[in-house]
């Protein structure tokens, strides 16, 4: 009996955690395949990118905490969000800081 509500426990805590995941990877590869062709793409554009793709996904990401720049010939995206893991009587908040960093290759 222990071991179905250890089980049930842990299918629950999945249930919950593993959408998150799914989704903060998603937006993560997303930033990545922006990065990939930055290079006239101006940095507020890539900005409104991010901040779209993180509300599709559900994630609540405030544009404040969105970067984008471009010193030199580099893109650097930032972005920084918490999510609330709500269980029975406990919020978990779990933090996140996604940072992509490439160079840009200009045809």
């Amino acid at each position: 009996m222990v071991w179905l509500v250890l089980i049930g426990i842990v299918a629950y805590m999945m249930w919950k955690v593993v959408p998150v995941k799914i989704a903060t990877s998603e937006l993560y590869d997303f930033m990545v395949e922006q990065a990939k062709w930055a290079g006239n793409t101006p940095s507020e554009v890539l900005q409104k990118r991010i901040v779209s793709k993180a509300n599709e996904l559900n994630l609540p990401v405030d544009p404040k905490f969105v970067t984008a720049e471009k010193p030199g010939d580099k893109i650097r995206m930032k972005a920084v969000f918490t999510v609330p893991l709500e269980f029975p009587g406990y919020t978990y908040e779990w933090d996140f800081d996604l940072e992509v960093e490439r160079p840009i290759f200009i045809w």
